[in-house]
């Protein structure tokens, strides 16, 4: 299939994929996807050979959000039936962690509802950041504590943290369906602050929401521009209760094209599958390995995740190995500069990544890449309908609301 040979090619020179090619993977039929699978998993492969990098988050404050993000189970308004409480204490925190990094996580995942932190939220989260690196030697820290002041980044870097995550989620588009407390504009400013303070920028999407196929490509294209070193994609995990909690169309296919078309755009950065991953892709997860090169172990913020046990499993058996907490994540190119980084202009300009020269517009001369015959039509019709056309199967069942780990008595799943 010229247009996936394209594309490989592509990957392997970190190379920006048009966007007529990028809607050309999302328009694929069944009978192509495994075509597809192999396609992005030579690219995931290259950069990050069989790794399975191993993430583990930790919801340090859970609930009674201000916001009114659609898609959240803590926002403002929610009647979802999550655990509500207030601040984890530094050694709660560390605790919760270490079941984790027990269970082979390298990175932990500090997040904490709300629209931003105040200066005192700072400190306890830098607190929390000192208790957990002086009892796990060279674990990686990622904070989630929603939009930046100034001068925060700094001081959370200078507390010990390694990254930062604030995903865009959507297209700018449509950002303001889903959201009306805060803006797309503040979401890219809050991954620019992380960026110019030193921190590993991580920012991803949510798909599943009804949005097009143009407004993922719009979203993965502008992730490209930011530059962030991880990339998680999450699958809505429609909670009853909240405004999106009839919003069911993904199917696992759908899921693992919205992957690959993510591993093309974004070749060299850490692809993780996030949350709703055993919602929507099922028994497919394993598939999901040849796309995304890591996942978060256990639990989710307030849902409950596969078992930390399948996770390594379900790893093993798909012929992955977890990776070190020696190994460096990012390829060479990427990790001695942490990625572009906020003194340079790459990814600033034509979307182009560190050391690549940005692709040409379409309208140089330079021809799309054949789509394949039973994608043409469909490609072309894209409108903002076009997920809602092959509906996924609901599945409340398995939406189960975290209650144990965090925030309560019960040992985490780890």
């Amino acid at each position: 299939m010229d247009l996936l040979n394209t594309l490989v090619e592509k990957g392997l020179r970190r190379e920006l994929p048009t966007r007529e090619e990028a809607l050309a993977v999302l328009a694929t039929s069944d009978d192509d996807l495994l075509d597809v699978v192999a396609a992005a998993g030579k690219v995931r492969r290259h950069w990050f050979g069989r790794r399975v990098k191993l993430n583990y988050l930790v919801n340090l404050k859970s609930g009674l959000c201000p916001e009114d993000c659609s898609y959240c189970s803590q926002r403002l308004g929610s009647t979802a039936g999550i655990l509500k409480y207030t601040w984890l204490k530094p050694d709660e925190a560390s605790k919760a962690a270490a079941a984790g990094l027990a269970g082979g996580a390298k990175r932990v995942c500090l997040v904490a509802s709300g629209r931003g932190p105040t200066d005192r939220d700072v400190d306890r989260v830098s607190d929390t950041i000192k208790a957990i690196k002086d009892q796990n030697e060279g674990v990686e820290v990622c904070a989630c504590l929603g939009l930046l002041s100034d001068g925060q980044a700094e001081r959370l870097r200078e507390a010990g943290a390694d990254a930062y995550n604030h995903n865009l989620n959507t297209s700018e588009a449509t950002y303001g369906d889903i959201t009306t407390t805060h803006t797309y504009a503040d979401r890219v400013d809050t991954v620019q602050k992380a960026h110019a303070a030193g921190l590993s920028a991580c920012s991803g999407l949510i798909a599943g929401m009804g949005e097009s196929d143009e407004d993922l490509v719009d979203v993965v294209y502008s992730l490209r521009e930011l530059d962030p070193d991880s990339v998680p994609v999450n699958f809505l995990i429609p909670f009853e209760g909240t405004p999106l909690a009839k919003e069911w169309h993904l199917t696992p296919q759908r899921c693992l094209r919205i992957l690959a078309m993510v591993r093309f755009v974004c070749p060299d950065v850490e692809v993780r599958i996030a949350g709703g991953r055993e919602v929507h892709l099922r028994t497919m997860q394993p598939l999901a390995l040849h796309l995304a090169n890591s996942i978060f172990l256990g639990d989710y913020l307030t849902s409950e995740g596969q078992a930390g046990k399948a996770d390594l499993e379900m790893i093993a058996d798909a012929g992955f190995e977890v990776e070190g907490a020696d190994e460096v994540t990012l390829p060479e190119h990427r990790a001695a500069g942490g990625g572009c980084g906020s003194e340079s202009a790459c990814g600033s300009e034509g979307g182009g990544v560190c050391g690549s020269a940005p692709a040409p517009a379409s309208s140089s001369g330079e021809q799309p890449a054949q789509v394949p015959q039973s994608s043409q039509s469909s490609q072309t019709s894209q409108s903002s309908q076009s997920s809602q056309a092959d509906p996924g199967q609901v599945r409340t069942d398995l939406v189960a609301v975290r209650r144990r780990g965090a925030g309560t008595d019960l040992a985490p799943n780890a």
